[in-house]
This record gives C-alpha cells, sequence and structure tokens, in this order.
C-alpha cells in the first residue's frame, strides 16, 4: 500500500500504510480463531478427539478455559510493563511465534490424542489471547479520538476478511480431501497447517511497518521488573473509582462477551451436534458468517462515531438476543442459516465498537495496561459463558438447545448494565488523569 500523506483520522505523524499494517494483524491472527475455535478443530476435537462422548463439549470448553485463566494472571502485569518500558511490539512478535508455532503442532493431533490436544489447545489461545490485547493498545496511538470507531472497524473488517482467506483455502483442502475419500483425522490436522502459514505471513507487515510510539515510563527505583508491573497495575486499581464508566463498561463487557464467546467457539459444535452439519456444511457456515461479520464492522464502523458506541453496542446486544431465539428455535437449516447471519453482522459491529470505547476511556500514560484490563474482561468473559454451555450439555446429556438458550441470559445482563454507562463522564475522566497514579 503506497504511503499517502496523513489522513484526518489518524494521530500526527501516522500514514495510511501504518493503520494499514496495524489493521493487518487483525487479518493474520483471524484465521486462528475462524479455523481453530469457531469452524474446524472445535468440532473435530469433540467427534474424533474425544470420541463423541457426552464431555466431550465441556472438554473443549475447559481447555479454553484454562488457557484465559492463564491470560487472566498475566495480562494485567504486561501490560504494564509494555507501557513502563514501551515494549507493546516487540512483546507482540513474541505471542505471534508463540501461536503460529502450536498452531502447527496441532498437525499431530489424532483420535484419542486428548491430553496433548488439550495442552496444544491451551497454549495456542494463551499466545493468540496476549496478542490481541497488545494489538488493541496500538489503537489510540494511530487514531484520534474522534475516529476511533472508524479504524477500530478498519481492523475488525479486515480482520474477518482474514478469517474467510485462512477458512476458504481450509474448505478447498477438505472439499478436495473428502473427493479422495480421506477421513477427518487425515484432513483436519492439514488445515492446522495451512492456518499457522497464512498467519505467519500476513502478520509481516505489521512487524515491518507499525511504529512503537511509546515512550518508556519512569521505572520505581529498586525493583525488579514484574513487581514494577504489578505496582503499576496496584495504583490503578487503587483509583479506579475515577474511571468508573470504564469499570462499568468492563463489567458490562464480561456478560454479553460471555455470550460472543460462547457463539464463538461452540458454534461448529452446535451446528453439527444440534442441526445435523457436516464439516463442510459447517466450514460454508462460517464462510459466510465471516462475510457479514466483515461487512457489520466496516458499516457499524463508519457510523458508530456519529451513531454513538453506546448505542451501537446496545443495538448489536438486541440483535444477539434475536439471534440466540431463533438459533434456539430452529427447526430447518434456512431459520438456522438466518440466525448464524444476524449473529456475523452483530459480531463485527460489537467487537469494534467495545474496542473503541476502552481506547476512548483509556488515559494515554496507560493504554496496554488498560486495554490489558479489557483483554482480562473478555477472556473472563471466554471462561464463564463457553464453560457454562459445556456444562448444562454435559448434564443434560447432549442438550445444545438448552445450552444456548441459557446463553442469552448474558445479553440480557450485558444490555441493563450498558444503560448505565456516561460516555461523556468517561472520557473526560481519561483526558484529566490524576496526577498521583
Amino acid at each position: 500500500m503506497e504511503n499517502k500523506p496523513q489522513s484526518q483520522n489518524f494521530t500526527e505523524g501516522v500514514s495510511r500504510r501504518e493503520v494499514w499494517s496495524w489493521a493487518m494483524f487483525d487479518f493474520a491472527n483471524s484465521g486462528y480463531t475462524t479455523v481453530v475455535i469457531t469452524a474446524i478443530f472445535n468440532a473435530y476435537f469433540v467427534a474424533v478427539v474425544a470420541g463423541n462422548e457426552d464431555w466431550g463439549t465441556f472438554a473443549w470448553t475447559a481447555s479454553l478455559a484454562a488457557s484465559y485463566m492463564l491470560i487472566i494472571l498475566t495480562a494485567p502485569a504486561l501490560g504494564a510493563y509494555a507501557d513502563a518500558y514501551a515494549m507493546k511490539k516487540p512483546l507482540l512478535f513474541m505471542t505471534t511465534i508463540g501461536c503460529i508455532v502450536f498452531t502447527a503442532l496441532l498437525f499431530f493431533i489424532g483420535p484419542g490424542d486428548l491430553w496433548l490436544a488439550v495442552t496444544l489447545i491451551i497454549l495456542t489461545n494463551f499466545f493468540f489471547g496476549t496478542g490481541e490485547n497488545l494489538i488493541a493498545a496500538f489503537l489510540p496511538e494511530l487514531a484520534k479520538s474522534q475516529s476511533l470507531g472508524k479504524v477500530s472497524g478498519w481492523g475488525w473488517g479486515l480482520g474477518y476478511l482474514g478469517g474467510l482467506v485462512s477458512l476458504g483455502c481450509s474448505l478447498a483442502y477438505v472439499t478436495w480431501a473428502q473427493d479422495q475419500g480421506y477421513e477427518a483425522n487425515q484432513y483436519v490436522p492439514v488445515t492446522m497447517l495451512i492456518t499457522a502459514a497464512i498467519f505467519a505471513i500476513a502478520s509481516t507487515p505489521t512487524f515491518l511497518y507499525l511504529k512503537e510510539r511509546a515512550q518508556p515510563q519512569p521505572h520505581l527505583s529498586g525493583r525488579r521488573i514484574i513487581r514494577e508491573s504489578f505496582s503499576r497495575l496496584r495504583d490503578t486499581l487503587k483509583h479506579v473509582r475515577h474511571y468508573q464508566d470504564l469499570m462499568r463498561f468492563l463489567l458490562c463487557l464480561v456478560f454479553y462477551q460471555a455470550g460472543i464467546q460462547t457463539v464463538i467457539a461452540l458454534a461448529a459444535i452446535y451446528a453439527q451436534q444440534a442441526m445435523g452439519f457436516n464439516t463442510q456444511e459447517t466450514m460454508l457456515l462460517v464462510l459466510l458468517v465471516n462475510i457479514t461479520a466483515a461487512l457489520g464492522a466496516f458499516t457499524f464502523g463508519h457510523i458508530q462515531d456519529k451513531l454513538g458506541h453506546l448505542t451501537t453496542i446496545g443495538l448489536t446486544l438486541v440483535g444477539w438476543m434475536i439471534m440466540i431465539l431463533l438459533a434456539w428455535y430452529a427447526d430447518d437449516r434456512a431459520m438456522f442459516w438466518l440466525a448464524a447471519n444476524i449473529a456475523g453482522l452483530c459480531l463485527g459491529a460489537s467487537q469494534s465498537a467495545g474496542r473503541a470505547l476502552v481506547g476512548l476511556f483509556s488515559p494515554s500514560s496507560r493504554r496496554a495496561e488498560f486495554f490489558g484490563l479489557w483483554g482480562l474482561a473478555v477472556k473472563l468473559s471466554s471462561i464463564l459463558g463457553p464453560l457454562t454451555y459445556g456444562w448444562v450439555s454435559w448434564v443434560s446429556r447432549g442438550d445444545h438447545r438448552l445450552a444456548m438458550l441459557i446463553t442469552g441470559s448474558y445479553f440480557i445482563i450485558g444490555l441493563l448494565i450498558l444503560v448505565r454507562i456516561d460516555v461523556s463522564r468517561g472520557r473526560q475522566a481519561a483526558l484529566h488523569e490524576p496526577t498521583d497514579i
């Protein structure tokens, strides 16, 4: 992409090429979530690795929960360290390599390899989630406050296109492999190599052109790195009342993201177990959902700065509730396809608006740290929602419809908290950061 003059949407010194390179990381890492977490490996884990046992779905959600717990324990300190030492980009590079390597190692997973699969999923998802926090922390450095939603939407939209590329390549291979008479344990592992390779190639522009603009901050003398990072985190939590709208939104985020993360982690499992889809049909479904998700992210990204981030999120939460009811009630594939594409539109819009709102509420000196808190909230929801679904499906002996219906309660709770947030007050708190923090 040509390095054209600065746009009015970007901060001083930021070029279009740099913003594109930042958004390309969303393009790169979305292949992981689309292929491994949403469309292929999750259903393969339950049907092949776990042998379609009733506990298979719970084992999958428990593996994800363990990885998210690791992120929760490390993200705040990593964010504080990245702020204090201006190390977002080096840390992002290390997490990217980790996710790529362990995703490629999923190639070796076959029937019965339960504990190896669990270990590798925990590692891949840990590195993915940590990198997701770090790349998000660059957003307020690139976009002006009035354009955070638009630029965030570009990233999410490009991300869904990246998911389409990885899933499309995997679908082409799976279709060929099935025509050759291959079984799932022969062709699914190859899709892990495809996903890892695309992640590596597509993330390259990020490390070539994205700049680390943050400056190292004064360090607390006589303390080790980890102790210093936790000290900064304790300081932030001590002054949490000053950022009451940010904290309230993070609580809101925990609940509505619990529903979103459940849909992301269990979409293919629900399609196969409740609706009778095969692997190829499931991949095609997720492929089309990624198209609607990209449209949702691009469309709402351009209008949410005018419509308002809270209004955008509120509308999408209503959409999520409608989607849950349709998926629960669906007795034919047409209604389920409709529900899935509503989920796609809401997914792109709600993810983009949520990230932009955190950027709006974050003081400039603590962006990585506050995006670490954002990541912590999302990861907590990623434990809460999928584990609830997995547990309900287990104790109900495989009633995935009941598990999906219960998931809808998280969107209702999120909406009730959302109406108590004041964007203007939250933005003023970020602009007038207390000097004693």
